[in-house]
């Protein structure tokens, strides 16, 4: 009887799948892993640079986990999964988008052998669940307090989120700037939430990285309207953004209009002037001497005659301004958008000390400086050699932006290098022993898992990793929780003192984002495919 009763048992303690769950799971896992290790050599600051090639023919050379997943074609359900990560994490907190999906890969790496082992599924994803809270708790133990008003620890985590990227080098002029640039924005009332839209990047080619600049006030990437040599500087300027059109109406139903003889063409022109002065005058006679006209689809926003007739009103004209920019122009300068002419009041309009076209590089740009009551927002003026630097620098100062908002919203910090993820590793594995069962093992996968994020700073330095992460475990084992992987010395040092932080949240959703991407693939046995 006990002969019989043996396999029952072993029947009831380990899962046996059936051979198609199964083979969808680890092609899923695969494809998944696929994708990791495709980005994994781009982690840390001797990370390598992708070049995509897009199909328009179009070349983007950049650092960037986000940018690199969302480029590329990932035909396979699962592997989309991660690029959907890497944009949560962009969203979440804006730095880490590669370490992200780095984690996540492992922790896959890792499912497949306890899958292999005969674990369900179900066991091993709530076991992730339980580790990753565990996780979140340990780093937060770890991380360090941090004031507002401490300008120079948050320029340091800037830097660090710049050290990693191709401009680099700019990182001492990048990082104090991005900092400024949120604070600027912080708002006393709410002093928990910055909006990165309230921080417009503005991109002009010519000069160098270095002529990169904070302007308070507005930068416009266009040319005054020269039509009839209109002013293009103005001082004490009273400013009006309008989004209706200073041009002839037009019939509301497509129709054509045959004129006979030339005395009813006059009048047709005759009556087009009176309407645009007409309408000039009724801007004129608010004292408004600058005017942003927003693009118009129906029809010209602007016309020649009209451009004539505001340049003899002494009025600078700003045309082709985008529908999307509205909202940011109104709030910088104080003023209210107006969408007709009989609405055209003087408590509508903003007020600045200098409206100016300056050259800049080959084109020209127009600037508005000394806003009267101006709102909470700032632009930055984004210099570089080519395309290539240009949008580079534009997606490395965007994370730098993000970074700083992290630290905004949640004032920690916590050491880089490598530290926390060892730290997590030696904690969760010391957890494991504690877990009981299937647990345990989970667990202790999940902890070995981490060890990728130093094993991959270490490998892509041309340092030999085996060495890097048996030394970093023998120092954490004695206390030294900030020790990490110092990749400019090449050696094993104390991160903090290095100044190579980042924020808390980074870590805590990479962490948390992640296992949640690896518990969700888990709990797929199918794909339904429908036509």
């Amino acid at each position: 009887m006990a002969a019989v009763s043996a396999p029952r048992s072993s029947k009831t303690e380990s899962y046996i799948d059936n051979k198609r769950k199964e083979d969808i799971r680890h092609a899923n896992i695969k494809a998944a892993c696929a994708v990791a290790d495709a980005i994994r050599t781009s982690l840390g600051p001797k990370g390598m640079d992708k070049m995509i090639s897009t199909a328009s023919g179009e070349v983007i050379i950049t650092n960037d986990g986000a940018t690199i997943v969302n480029k590329m074609e990932v035909l396979q359900p699962a592997a989309k999964m991660l690029v959907e990560l890497s944009k949560s994490q962009d969203t979440a907190a804006g730095d880490g988008t590669t370490t992200v999906v780095v984690i996540a890969g492992s922790l896959l790496k890792q499912c497949l052998t306890l899958l292999s082992s005969g674990i369900h599924p179900t066991v091993i994803s709530d076991s992730l669940h339980k580790a990753s809270i565990k996780a979140v708790d340990v780093l937060t133990a770890m991380a360090v307090p941090l004031e507002l008003t401490d300008r120079d620890s948050l320029i340091k985590s800037a830097s660090t989120s710049l050290n990693s990227k191709v401009v680099s080098q700019y990182s001492s002029l990048l990082a104090p700037l991005a900092v400024d640039a949120v604070l600027s924005v912080v708002d006393p009332a709410k002093p928990d939430l910055v909006d990165l839209r309230d921080i417009k990047i503005v991109k002009k080619l010519g000069g160098t990285v270095d002529d990169t600049e904070m302007v308070t006030g507005l930068v416009f990437d266009k040319k005054v309207s020269h039509a009839a040599g209109g002013p293009t500087r103005v001082e004490n300027a009273k400013i009006a953004v309008i989004q209706f059109q200073i041009s002839p109406p037009k019939t509301d139903i497509e129709q054509s209009i045959v004129v006979s003889d030339y005395v009813q063409m006059d009048r047709i022109l005759k009556e087009e002037r009176n309407y645009i002065l007409g309408m000039i005058k009724k801007i004129k006679a608010t004292g408004c001497n600058v005017l942003l006209i927003q693009k118009s689809i129906l029809r010209d926003a602007v016309t020649d005659l009209s451009l004539h007739y505001l340049a003899k009103a002494k009025i600078l004209v700003i045309k082709d301004v985008e529908r999307d920019e509205i909202e940011f122009i109104t709030k910088t300068l104080n003023c209210l958008p107006i969408a007709n002419i009989e609405h055209f009041k003087v408590e509508k309009l903003g007020y600045a000390d200098l409206v100016e076209e300056v050259s800049l590089g080959d084109g020209k740009i127009v600037k508005i400086t000394g806003i009267k009551d101006m709102g909470r927002t700032t632009t930055v003026l984004v210099r570089g050699s080519n395309h290539l630097v240009l949008d580079e620098a534009e997606r490395s100062l965007h994370d730098a932006l993000c970074v700083v908002r992290c630290l905004v919203s949640k004032r920690f910090l916590i050491a880089g290098g490598g530290a926390p993820e060892i730290e997590l590793s030696r904690q969760l594995g010391a957890w494991s022993k504690v877990l009981h069962g299937m647990e345990g093992y989970c667990v202790k996968s999940f902890a070995e898992a981490l060890e990728v994020i130093p094993y991959t700073l270490a490998e892509n330095a041309g340092l030999n990793p085996i060495t890097i992460v048996t030394e970093l475990r023998n120092r954490h084992a004695q206390g030294e929780i900030n020790t990490g992987i110092n990749v400019r010395k090449g050696q094993i040092t104390n991160i903090l003192e290095e100044n190579v932080v980042q924020p808390l949240l980074v870590s805590t959703s990479a962490m948390t984002l992640a296992t949640e991407c690896v518990r969700m693939l888990l709990k797929i046995d199918d794909i339904v495919t429908v036509r």
